[in-house]
């Protein structure tokens, strides 16, 4: 049904699409999240989202939905809004821009430009050779915000970083090792020492849905064998990324149980297996750029690195994060820990309690 709106600015109805985009959150993938709705004299007469990866596009379901509700011959008469530069390209579904022309849609306000280089531009170049008046630009930053990871993959050409780990009250990050008689540390276990409570652990398993990818160390591998899925939130588990660089882990962790695609950077051998791919990097070279690098080449978007302590600190390091989720239980204490990582470069953007607990959320600075 239509629904009237009291205040018909740009800004209003762009909230709109904003709001109707992430509904798809976790199912669009590599696509962004698009919202689309279409104007008739200050109603909302259509409205739609990208809901699925190689399904309809946001344009595509709000004429739709315009014409189910019978306003198919106000549609020349109306404004499209949608959050992203409708496409261009034959992709998995026929261009938006397209449709909108044969729509005859005279008016097509965007949010931001899509950075993608099959469109980037073009829509909105074929749709201006059409005689479609086009206005871009409005809510341009949150438009930006809300496909953080599609953009950053297709500026930076890298995945969007996300760091997280949970500390106690004086840092910590996991108890001492005890070295076994004539062994190293790196070679020792560490007993699991359990930070975060069953809350946090619950909105972790949320952040895992949202993220193509989580990277864990070889320490954190052994000692805390997880499974890195899902297990505490509906959505789908992430892919998992091992580092392992001489093949040191029993294949009986839990992260080679192939329920769950895992991609392991060695230095010994690439080769695939069912839902096991080893993937060869050198020594020689910084590990962090060679996972980015295949990262993107593997066309992942984005990746969640949970541990150890000296792999968040070599992303650190060099520089390559984006977003770092620290979850503090100030009431902890042990003696002669793990030290956590520490961060630079960094701007605190929220800060939350969880119950006992305390989220930080901050962003890099380069």
């Amino acid at each position: 049904m239509s629904s009237a709106v009291h205040d018909n600015t740009a800004e209003y109805f762009m909230h709109r699409c904003l709001q109707l985009a992430k509904l798809g959150a976790g199912n669009t993938a590599p696509n962004p999240m698009v919202g689309a709705v279409l104007i008739y004299k200050g109603l909302i007469i259509g409205e739609g989202y990208h809901q699925k990866y190689g399904e309809a596009h946001a344009e595509v379901n709000a004429i739709s939905q315009a014409i189910s509700n019978g306003h198919a011959d106000n549609i020349h008469q109306s404004a499209l809004y949608v959050s992203l530069e409708p496409c261009a390209h034959f992709g998995k579904t026929p261009p938006c821009a397209d449709l909108i022309i044969k729509y005859k849609i005279p008016k097509v306000v965007i949010g931001c430009r899509d950075p993608f280089k099959e469109v980037d531009g073009k829509g909105i170049e074929k749709l201006k050779a059409a005689g479609v008046e086009i206005e871009v630009g409005v809510l341009e930053d949150e438009c930006k915000e809300l496909n953080k990871r599609f953009f950053t993959f297709h500026t930076k050409h890298r995945p969007y970083i996300i760091l997280k780990w949970a500390e106690t009250g004086d840092g910590k990050i996991a108890p001492p090792l005890n070295p076994p008689e004539g062994g190293t540390f790196e070679e020792s276990a560490s007993p699991r020492l359990f930070i975060s409570n069953e809350y946090s652990n619950r909105l972790v398993h949320k952040w895992r849905s949202e993220e193509a990818a989580i990277l864990v160390g070889t320490n954190t591998a052994m000692n805390d064998d997880p499974k890195l899925t899902t297990r505490l939130w509906k959505g789908s588990s992430p892919i998992r990324l091992v580092v392992d660089m001489h093949l040191r882990l029993s294949s009986s962790l839990k992260v080679f149980d192939h329920k769950v695609k895992t991609i392991v950077f060695n230095a010994v051998k690439h080769e695939e297996e069912e839902n096991l791919v080893y993937y060869q990097v050198t020594a020689d070279m910084s590990l962090v750029h060679q996972i980015v690098n295949a990262l993107y080449q593997l066309k992942i978007q984005s990746v969640i690195v949970e541990g150890g302590a000296k792999l968040l600190q070599s992303f650190i390091d060099e520089g390559i994060w984006d977003e770092a989720r620290i979850i503090k239980n100030p009431e902890l204490r042990i003696m002669n820990g793990l030290a956590a990582p520490e961060l630079s470069e960094a701007l605190i953007v929220s800060k939350q309690n969880v119950f006992s607990d305390t989220i930080e959320v901050y962003k890099s600075v380069n």
